[in-house]
């Protein structure tokens, strides 16, 4: 299962929909976050603090600038499509 929490992204376990490897959801998931992370370090000057592990991920933000918060906006609209699509995988909280 993956859950989201929109007070500071946090995302752990893995999506159950498939087997490793060939799991679409969880590659979604994955492609979206450090997406995300990569955006706001290399096109902003805000700082942001990450942790990646296996079936954990976890990224805080403070003071971000509109341009970073139109990025976690923008990351939250594709992990809530997910979430639509595959709601027994994909949880936001």
């Amino acid at each position: 299962m993956v859950r989201i929490r929109p007070e500071r992204i946090e995302i752990f376990g893995h999506a159950g929909y498939a087997e490793p490897g060939k799991d679409i959801v969880c590659a979604g998931v994955t492609a979206l976050t450090q997406t995300l992370i990569q955006s706001i370090e290399n096109l902003t000057d805000d700082k942001i603090e990450y942790r990646i592990s296996s079936g954990k991920v976890e990224v805080e933000y403070r003071n971000l600038s509109e341009k970073s918060k139109t990025l976690v906006d923008s990351f939250f609209v594709g992990i809530c499509l997910i979430a639509e699509e595959f709601p027994e995988h994909v949880k936001v909280r």
